[in-house]
């Protein structure tokens, strides 16, 4: 009877035992399911208010991590900008966001260690305050300023802080299309979306039909002076360890120049896709991460960084057009900082046909002729667009705004300006022989032969 009833349980067991197994199978399938949601490209949730929405999380290992999608050509773009500024830049640096504001934008803004305690919780305080930037919530103050020396890698590793602040928690349907990095002393030459007559739309309209995945950054292989004066050379910048702005100092010893990549240089001021960013960034390859390191000890590593992430990569160095959108006035040869613009400089700037100029001093007069004459700003005062008019009392400090209107684009002078340039780059013939283009490099020896009168 006692084997009986062991006999009968028996079947009762196995499908206990089976039951135990189907739901252990299921506990390892669903936790496999979730460690491969977690380590691949494929969409996570994630809380946002009272919604769930997808995120797009990176990958740190092969195989390599598609880009994000690009936002559609005819679509109206989104810019992402970084203004910075240091000590006494602060009235500068509110002047230049308003005047580069637009509600379809994002903008971070940041005042370096330099600059006091007082001048950065007073530009805090100015963007919490500011009724348009309350309403839209597309301005990031940087809170944890960096100590930045221009010709040291603390501007590139800035860059980046600004960079990954800006692709942080950003909404569904707002990601941003390109990067500019200007300064406090950068002002722009035409709108974002301007209404002096009517309705324009200057550097928006102009991105409208331009492909999302270009890179708009000057540059060149022919490094020339540089390979003696900056690549040989080790630095060290005391920004990355010290709490004080101090200037580099060198090494006694010298380098050799790399081999597992070619250097490149050009300007510290680009304009960079979101692809490429997110690259730099997420570095699903290491190329970025050895080229920061290299860069570390490099005299004026904004010079050189971008340039020879972008030039190495093969998933990139198509997408590059050779300029930095910038008029810039330089000495012959370059000096380490360009002249102060003035009015004298006012009509090379509009021939130009570039939408930013550099370097101005704080409240220059010409500032204010650009204001009237191209961007029909009134003093202290945002510029009027299809978002935004200020028709009426000039002394109210509110403006009247329409966040419903900010793809209500409509092409002004300085668009007609934007798209000669773009023009001028992107159709010409040459244009796709041009990308990173490896100049040849000619030896001590020819260079003699070539100016010696006997050859």
């Amino acid at each position: 009877m006692e084997n009986n009833k062991y006999l009968k349980l028996l079947p009762q067991q196995k499908k206990q035992k089976w039951l135990l197994l189907l739901m252990l199978s299921s506990t390892i399938l669903l936790l496999t399911t979730i460690a491969s949601f977690s380590s691949s490209p494929q969409l996570l949730y994630k809380l946002h208010g009272n919604k769930y929405h997808f995120q797009q999380v990176p990958l740190f290992v092969e195989p390599k991590l598609e880009n994000s999608p690009f936002s559609p050509i005819h679509e109206v773009p989104r810019l992402a900008y970084l203004i910075s500024g240091s000590a006494g830049d602060g009235v500068s640096l509110k002047r230049a966001l308003k005047v580069l504001y637009h509600p379809r934008n994002q903008y971070a803004v940041h005042l370096d260690l330099e600059a006091t305690a007082e001048e950065r919780m007073e530009l805090a305080r100015w963007v919490s305050e500011e009724k348009v930037f309350a309403e839209v919530g597309n301005v990031r103050v940087v809170v944890r300023s960096n100590l930045v020396t221009y010709r040291g890698p603390t501007m590139v590793s800035n860059t980046l802080h600004a960079a990954a602040i800006l692709l942080k928690d950003i909404d569904d349907g707002e990601s941003w299309d390109w990067f500019i990095n200007l300064s406090a002393s950068d002002y722009p030459l035409m709108t974002q979306d301007a209404q002096i007559d009517f309705f324009v739309t200057d550097i928006l309209h102009t991105l409208f039909d331009i492909p999302r995945d270009l890179n708009f950054i000057e540059h060149t292989s022919d490094i020339g002076w540089k390979k003696d004066q900056r690549a040989k050379p080790v630095i060290i910048d005391p920004g990355l360890y010290g709490q004080q702005k101090s200037e580099i100092f060198w090494i006694s010893e010298k380098r050799r120049l790399p081999t597992a990549y070619n250097l490149f240089t050009g300007s510290a001021w680009m304009m960079l896709s979101r692809p490429f960013l997110e690259y730099c960034l997420w570095g699903w390859d290491n190329l970025p991460r050895i080229v920061l390191m290299y860069y570390a000890n490099f005299l004026s590593s904004p010079e050189g960084y971008f340039h020879t992430v972008i030039c190495n990569a093969d998933e990139f160095r198509n997408t590059t057009v050779n300029h930095d959108l910038h008029f810039i006035s330089w000495d012959n040869p370059p000096k380490q900082h360009p002249h102060f613009l003035t009015v004298e400089d006012y009509e090379s700037m509009i021939e130009s046909n570039v939408p930013f100029a550099r370097k101005f001093s704080r409240d220059d007069p010409v500032l204010d002729r650009i204001d009237s004459n191209l961007l029909g700003r009134r003093a202290d005062g945002f510029v009027p667009g299809g978002w935004f008019t200020d028709e009426g009392n000039a002394s109210s400090p509110l403006p009247r705004f329409n966040l419903k209107n900010t793809t209500e684009l409509k092409p002004g002078p300085g668009a007609r300006r934007l798209k000669r340039l773009m023009n001028s780059l992107l159709l010409a013939d040459d244009f796709n022989s041009t990308h990173c283009k490896m100049m040849p490099v000619v030896s001590k020896t020819k260079l003699l032969r070539r100016r010696s009168p006997l050859t």
